[in-house]
């Protein structure tokens, strides 16, 4: 089984106008900058979760997340419009005495300017949006997780055969990228050659090229082949979930080889199982085929229907129902009918 590679994190931090900008255009957010943006590029988002600070504007502050995303929301707003002018800008001032990355208005809540006056000197970015607070939050919340979630190198290659995401891993040489390119010219899509990226999501692992190896290939003996400009756009995929794991061996090579399909091998990657496959390659097999059929059996067992477990059953029943007579196996047909074709 090939060594797992040390998982290092996307990025440390983010920058606030870095964070306001892939919004607008990834997430399409509307964000509108309620002060003047200036040095907000030292302003750094370390983290993925973000905090509604109701409490520290009320003056409690011993267990303030200020390192986080502050979000204003309906009830803080109205909480400070409740409060005597005075005693609003003594509230939002010590706020901001905390080293704060950015204010977020949503529902399009808005600070009167004598508030907005106060984090323009301290140089606290306020940004207003239209979202509602749940919806913004659970937005910005899955940006900043894969921002900031552990990703792993791997080398082998990445294909989505029938829906599943496949990554064929095994030694150098060993075919890998042909397999590939046969899966892509019998409709199959590449997702990554040689080497794929992968960031843990959730309960899911997701796969990507990188941004050298994006829908190019390697084939000894031909070179470098753009799949995308040969074989069209419905050739390549950007992304797909990381769900089975083949890895090619050769035969010679090749211990405890599964033959029933009763037993499950697991590998793990960023800390969660994937099935994995162990094929041993021999010549003449026909290892494209085989690696369609492997996806095609991960979805009928998806969808409740598992081979292995039926033939068991099969012959379970069979034995069962055996007499002392002598046992002779019968055919699947009863009655052979002329055939004259």
């Amino acid at each position: 089984m090939p060594k797992e590679n040390k998982p290092v994190p996307r990025t440390d931090e983010i920058s606030v106008p870095y964070l306001v900008k892939r919004l607008r255009e990834r997430l399409q957010i509307k964000l509108n900058e309620c002060v003047k943006p200036e040095n907000w590029e030292k302003r750094k988002i370390t983290e993925a979760e973000l905090y509604r600070p109701g409490l520290a504007l009320a003056g409690y502050t011993e267990l303030f997340t200020h390192q986080r995303i502050q979000v204003l929301g309906n009830t803080e707003c109205q909480y400070l419009q409740h409060l005597p002018k005075q005693k609003q800008i003594e509230a939002f001032s010590h706020l901001l005495t905390f080293d704060i990355p950015v204010l977020f208005l949503t529902n399009n809540n808005e600070l009167p300017e004598y508030l907005l006056e106060i984090a323009q000197k301290k140089e606290t970015p306020v940004v207003k949006t239209p979202l509602e607070t749940v919806r913004f939050l659970s937005l910005v919340r899955d940006f900043l997780k894969d921002q900031f979630a552990m990703q792993l190198m791997v080398h082998g290659s990445m294909v989505d055969v029938y829906g599943v995401g496949i990554l064929m891993r095994g030694k150098s040489g060993i075919g890998k990228s042909e397999i590939a390119l046969d899966l892509i010219e019998r409709g199959h899509r590449l997702v990554a050659d040689d080497v794929a990226m992968f960031t843990k999501k959730g309960n899911v692992v997701m796969a990507s090229a990188t941004e050298m190896n994006k829908h190019f290939m390697e084939i000894r003996g031909l070179g470098i082949i753009d799949v995308l400009s040969m074989f069209g756009i419905r050739a390549v995929r950007y992304q797909k979930r990381l769900e089975i794991i083949i890895d090619l061996t050769l035969w010679e090579e090749s211990e405890n080889v599964e033959r029933t399909g009763l037993n499950h091998d697991f590998s793990s990657v960023l800390k969660l199982d994937i099935p994995r496959v162990q094929l041993p390659i021999t010549p003449g097999k026909n290892i494209t085929v085989i690696v369609e059929v492997i996806a095609m059996n991960y979805l009928s067992r998806h969808y409740g229907y598992d081979s292995a477990k039926a033939f068991q059953q099969q012959l379970n029943a069979n034995i069962v129902k055996k007499t002392k007579e002598q046992h002779i196996p019968k055919r699947v047909i009863e009655y052979f009918e002329g055939d004259v074709e």
